[in-house]
């Protein structure tokens, strides 16, 4: 099985567009594997968080990967407590 990765890097405010627009890429695109960058996003808000979600559940019916690259510990910590970070794989 070939494994197709896209990258998508995340800045700031536009989380809640990006993730969604990963999720678009996972299902239409056909790509087996999303990598998010969080490098330079301090915080994730309610809408980012929603996205988030989202995209937990579309990766969880395809079975599909969603890598979460440089998340932050506050990030994290909001994951965690929102039962999401299970969902993911997280590398530096």
């Amino acid at each position: 099985m070939t494994t197709i990765a896209a990258l998508y890097k995340i800045e700031g405010n536009d989380v809640a567009k990006i993730v969604r627009n990963a999720g678009q890429e996972l299902v239409n695109a056909g790509s087996q594997e999303v990598v998010l960058d969080f490098s330079d996003v301090a915080r994730v808000d309610i809408h980012g968080l929603a996205a988030i979600e989202e995209l937990a559940a579309k990766t969880g019916e395809k079975s599909l990967r969603v890598t979460l690259r440089a998340v932050n510990v506050a990030i994290y910590k909001v994951l965690k407590l929102s039962r999401l970070s299970s969902r993911f794989s997280f590398s530096n």
